[in-house]
């Protein structure tokens, strides 16, 4: 603690990003320090009670990781924690917690907004517009289409849900099955990944980035999906193969892909995938709805207040498996 007595909360952030708003809104609960880089780090951490990470890619934190001689608690503003999960701290006794919940709703829209816009041909409508040209076309029904949601958590669930209402089957993958589940016609396990992937029409990455997802869609998933199928990725983009990617795309292996993530971000300007007619993308913003930002901090504020009174904290992090669960 601090010599005022308040718990000590440093907040990470990227180079040149501003200070999260509702910032002040900590300060009058704790002492309130800054760092975005290693060095700055290694000179808040010592005494530092909590960290509020808002670079979900920083790799200073595990460079700085010596400094913090008193830290109990880390929670990261995003979904994805994969940054965060070094050796060190998924061995030491730091919990770990995350944004779990802010951006369900909004990822969700973003799906189904990219599968009816996949169903509609909205793209070809939008090239048809800036172009003067009138052109009737048939398009295709969604309703009655299976999704399968590879990632059946939190924001899978919340995507389930959305496309049941608006009449597609919804499928999901997770590590273990699960029977009667009220938001998925079914939930299949990992192990059932291929067979499912044979069977769907819109196949949707929801899952995190661990060292088990990482590649998982290669050349041999995409060759697993049917023709007429459709990616839509909003998990993390090393989860796809982006070469794989291309060629399955560009051979016909699969019909098209909606993209909000990838490998590289930014994604180059001489990319190929920027020129796909049968590709849709988004520069990593399908959850971030106007006011996210202060939502993140009313969160952590939320939790911290859980924290100080010495209540069981929320959404924590299983740090082996890299995500938090139910």
């Amino acid at each position: 603690m601090s010599q005022q007595n308040k718990p000590v909360v440093t907040i990470l952030t990227a180079p040149g990003e501003p200070e999260p708003p509702g910032t002040d809104a900590i300060s009058a609960r704790a002492e309130v320090r800054f760092a975005c880089d290693e060095q700055t780090l290694r000179d808040t951490l010592p005494g530092t009670d909590v960290m509020m990470v808002t670079d979900f890619r920083t790799e200073a934190l595990e460079a700085a990781w010596s400094s913090a001689n008193q830290l109990k608690w880390i929670h990261a503003t995003s979904a994805g924690v994969d940054a965060l999960m070094f050796p060190a701290l998924i061995s030491s006794d730091v919990v770990v917690t995350n944004a779990r919940g802010i951006f369900d709703r909004t990822i969700a829209e973003y799906v189904l907004c990219t599968i009816l816009m996949f169903a509609k041909d909205f793209p070809a409508s939008i090239r048809l517009q800036i172009n003067h040209e009138w052109k009737h076309r048939d398009t295709e029904r969604a309703e009655g289409k299976q999704v399968l949601v590879v990632g059946a958590g939190s924001i899978g669930r919340q995507i389930g849900r959305l496309v049941g209402a608006a009449g597609l089957s919804a499928h999901g993958i997770a590590r273990k099955p699960r029977h009667d589940d009220p938001d998925f016609v079914a939930v299949h396990g990992n192990d059932e990944l291929f067979n499912q992937l044979g069977h769907s029409d819109y196949v949707v990455i929801a899952a995190p980035l661990t060292p088990q997802t990482e590649g998982l869609f290669d050349a041999k998933a995409f060759k697993a999906m049917k023709n007429s199928a459709r990616l839509i990725n909003i998990g993390r983009g090393p989860i796809v193969k982006t070469d794989d990617l291309v060629a399955a795309l560009e051979s016909g292996e699969i019909a098209g892909a909606g993209l909000d993530v990838f490998e590289e971000e930014p994604l180059p300007a001489d990319h190929p995938l920027w020129d796909m007619e049968n590709v849709t993308m988004t520069a990593h913003m399908a959850g971030d709805f106007i006011g996210w930002k202060r939502a993140l901090t009313d969160q952590f504020l939320e939790n911290f207040d859980h924290w100080h009174k010495g209540q069981a904290l929320f959404n924590l992090v299983n740090k082996e498996l890299g995500y938090a669960g139910s």
